[in-house]
């Protein structure tokens, strides 16, 4: 090959790190990130940026690809669309990928070189997004963004969404919003569409059909391991039900016989209800800790029957602000940025023996490893799970077992459980 210019440089991947972009190091000892790459691969890549610790790079040409490089299969993605930016990584292989990448972020930001990750499952490769948030471009098309911009590319079709969502974006236009949010519930069919424009926007919507909800108010049906739930179209869900089946069956199997046999847990960060509704024993109570209002008036509805029982409480409140009772275990479901200090702090005064925790970000839930640690409770293992195929999100759940935990029968009582029938004990008071 014809000698490489000075603005660019052949370079051997090492490894992917959280984000998806590959790692590699110039001959100086400089990291360098390049998006598009797989380890092992030499490239040829052209610096974008350039500091004194690292670098930034694009791929110019892939001199020695790896084995499960794959092409693209979308024509959007070959236009610049954002939205699927491991497209090129055999399918099969994705999630042994993303299991490594949350062990480099265990080592690396927890020092946790020796955490067991396990790679569990994942979804179907194409056809399994059953929410969609999407820009549009000027014609008022249903639109995706090119890599780091605001440029949408426009989509014809979207091979990850659902068939029925797929049918929205082809024929639905909308001028005047920023943003459009798609909705179906796999089980029922229903689909609903929601907006966000600047403050007195005129947004019109055309060949909108007419089963199609509007507004943040629409409300679709999925059912989860038989349960039926109500989700609005502010509230967060899955990325689809396949999603959710697979994130509640890990989380139900690290919760162990703990979880199995709780008295009290608690689901922060619980949303509209996915995993009280699912994991928590038909004997047990449950307070459900949501700061979104949309979410909390769906696990309101989700919940009646727990809470006509008695044994169930959903509390509006942040996690940090929430006064914290006695509980068997702890699920969390924080949003990208993970916990933080004073979440782990409240969750922590719970003195539950076991902990889940689910992440959606490597490195926050690394992050949320080390403060857990210091809270007195220590990772026992992970697992790693793709519910995004096709990008570079993984999802991890955790189990956290607390130290000193062979002082829970004096506390709890005969069988371990403690009582909480009360509404301070279910926490329906905050701070």
């Amino acid at each position: 090959m014809a000698s490489v210019p000075e603005h660019t440089a052949r370079l051997r991947i090492e490894s992917l790190v959280a984000g998806g972009d590959g790692l590699a190091r110039e001959a100086s000892g400089r990291v360098v990130f390049v998006p598009g790459v797989l380890p092992g691969e030499e490239v040829v890549a052209r610096f974008v940026t350039a500091k004194r610790d690292f670098a930034r790079a694009e791929v110019v040409e892939v001199l020695e690809p790896s084995p499960v490089r794959t092409t693209p299969p979308c024509p959007a993605r070959a236009r610049g669309c954002g939205g699927c930016d491991w497209q090129h990584v055999d399918p099969a292989a994705q999630l042994g990928v993303k299991a490594d990448i949350v062990r480099e972020a265990l080592r690396r930001t927890a020092r946790l070189p020796d955490a067991r990750v396990d790679a569990g499952g994942s979804v179907p490769s194409w056809g399994y997004r059953t929410s969609l948030r999407l820009a549009v471009d000027r014609s008022g098309r249903m639109s995706l963004r090119r890599p780091r911009t605001n440029e949408p590319v426009p989509l014809e079709h979207c091979l990850v969404a659902h068939p029925a969502l797929d049918e929205l974006v082809e024929v639905v236009r909308v001028r005047g919003a920023d943003e459009v949010s798609l909705r179906v519930g796999a089980a029922t069919g229903e689909r609903s569409m929601w907006w966000t424009a600047p403050p007195g926007a005129d947004v019109e919507l055309r060949d909108v059909p007419a089963d199609v909800s509007l507004g943040e108010s629409a409300v679709v049906h999925e059912v989860v391991e038989g349960r039926s739930l109500r989700v609005s179209g502010a509230s967060f869900f899955q990325s689809g039900p396949a999603a959710a089946e697979l994130v509640v069956s890990t989380v139900r199997s690290l919760g162990g016989d703990e979880l199995a046999a709780a008295g009290t847990v608690v689901d922060a960060y619980g949303g509209v209800g996915l995993f009280a509704t699912t994991v928590v024993p038909d004997d047990g109570s449950v307070i459900l800790v949501e700061g979104s209002p949309s979410a909390c008036q769906d696990a309101e509805v989700n919940l009646q029957r727990h809470r006509t029982a008695g044994r169930a409480a959903v509390v509006r409140s942040s996690v940090e602000s929430w006064r914290p009772v006695r509980a068997d275990v702890v699920v969390a479901d924080p949003s990208r940025q993970g916990l933080g200090a004073p979440a782990v702090a409240t969750l922590a005064a719970t003195e539950a023996p076991v902990m889940v925790l689910v992440g959606c970000d490597p490195v926050a839930f690394a992050r949320d490893a080390g403060l857990l640690a210091a809270a007195g409770y220590r990772l026992d293992r992970a697992v790693a799970l793709d519910l995004f195929p096709q990008t570079h999100h993984v999802e991890v759940v955790g189990r956290f077992e607390r130290d000193g935990r062979d002082g829970r029968d004096e506390r709890d009582g005969r069988d371990g459980r403690h009582e909480s029938t009360c509404a301070h004990e279910l926490g329906m008071g905050e701070k």
